[in-house]
């Protein structure tokens, strides 16, 4: 029997949780593994792309404001985002895509609490996709407690996008699988080979957060005994975080690094082929850090930030180098070996290459129908 999945995000804003659960989703369907559909509670970009990829897709909107539960929101603010969100999960219940669903999955910590009233309601499993650590380096203590206990309490299964993320999750003896956020293998733009140390392009993709790193980049770079002739920040500020792109240009004509800023690009692949060396800088441990493996799969020599996901990707020396996050000295000596070594760079780019076969996204997608699969069963079982 083929499954009916209903994904359900809080956002349709292209970041990086929202981008894997499309490439899911679509290799669900490309594979003919499950039936699919996905909920989004806004418009917004995401909506149109994954309408583009053939995915079933709606949007159901509410009275709840994606930004009214961030990180440092007020309690007043907590509360009445917490209420919008029971609101809006209780509309989300009787929706017909979910009433004909097998099972329903959360894919971030607010569309948990809407998934929670809208799967009671539907009387269909809930599986919470995990792609945040719950802990408190991230969230703050109390705020990483009520999250990990509602995990606990309202989910049926958990997809962790690594073994990092899973060991901060209240499971229970429930079901909990590692899946992966899988890369679409596609071709890619032609790219030069590794250029010489005074030519060299770095280049770091995410959004521009703090907790991203992009300044530790920056410092990290103006130390260097061989200054690269580029620095590429691809990416965009979201939620709130303009006033940390703009601190990030003062900072680098401060420094006098040479910064090209993109701004959010819906295709990295083309940038990515033209940089020598991706750093992923993160000051806290990452999640997963599927820009790791885009970067390994464009052909870039890779310096990663550990700990976290990065360290079940990169094997250091062999595929990419890594640094303790938020290490600026460490960074700028591993910056230093690669840019004065375009042979190096070579060696370990055909190495990661390699590596970033390991997640293509049609294995993630094989291991969570399997596992949503499962989910069902039990469901089915206990209704005997």
């Amino acid at each position: 029997m083929t499954i009916r999945a209903v994904f359900l995000a809080h956002t349709a804003t292209p970041s990086g949780a929202e981008l894997a659960t499309l490439r899911l989703a679509s290799a669900l369907r490309a594979e003919r593994l499950a039936e699919v559909a996905t909920i989004y509670t806004e418009d917004g970009p995401m909506v149109e792309r994954t309408r583009a990829r053939g995915i079933d897709t709606h949007v159901v909107r509410g009275a709840f404001d994606s930004r009214a539960m961030t990180i440092g929101s007020g309690p007043l603010r907590l509360l009445a985002g917490a209420v919008a969100l029971l609101r809006l999960g209780w509309t989300l219940g009787a929706h017909p895509t979910v009433g004909q669903a097998d099972v329903l999955v959360a894919e971030s910590t607010k569309a948990l609490v809407m998934g929670a009233v809208a799967a009671r309601r539907a009387g269909i499993p809930l599986v919470w996709q995990v792609h945040d650590r719950i802990a408190a380096d991230y969230f703050g203590r109390p705020t990483a407690l009520v999250i990990g206990m509602l995990g606990r309490v309202v989910a049926q299964g958990f997809l962790a996008n690594s073994r990092t993320t899973s060991a901060t999750l209240r499971t229970g003896r429930r079901p909990a699988e590692i899946a992966y956020p899988g890369v679409e293998l596609g071709p890619l733009p032609p790219r030069a080979t590794q250029r010489d140390p005074e030519e060299t392009v770095v280049a770091v993709l995410g959004r521009l957060a703090p907790w991203k790193g992009q300044d530790v980049l920056l410092r990290a770079v103006a130390a260097t005994r061989i200054r690269p002739r580029r620095v590429l920040l691809i990416g965009g500020a979201f939620f709130d975080e303009e006033p940390y792109a703009a601190e990030l240009d003062r900072l680098a004509a401060y420094l006098g690094v040479p910064v090209t800023r993109t701004g959010h690009v819906d295709d990295p692949r083309p940038y990515l082929c033209d940089a020598d060396i991706l750093v992923h800088c993160s000051v806290l441990p990452e999640p997963f850090g599927q820009v790791v493996v885009e970067g390994m799969h464009a052909g870039c020599a890779v310096i990663a930030s550990g700990p976290g996901g990065p360290d079940e990707i990169v094997h250091a020396g062999v595929d990419g180098l890594l640094v303790p996050g938020g290490d600026e000295a460490a960074l700028t000596a591993a910056l230093d070996s690669l840019i004065a070594d375009p042979d190096l760079r070579t060696r370990l780019a055909a190495a990661g290459r390699g590596r970033a076969a390991d997640f293509d996204v049609a294995v993630t997608a094989r291991s969570v129908a399997a596992f949503l699969g499962r989910i069902v069963q039990r469901r089915d079982a206990a209704h005997v």
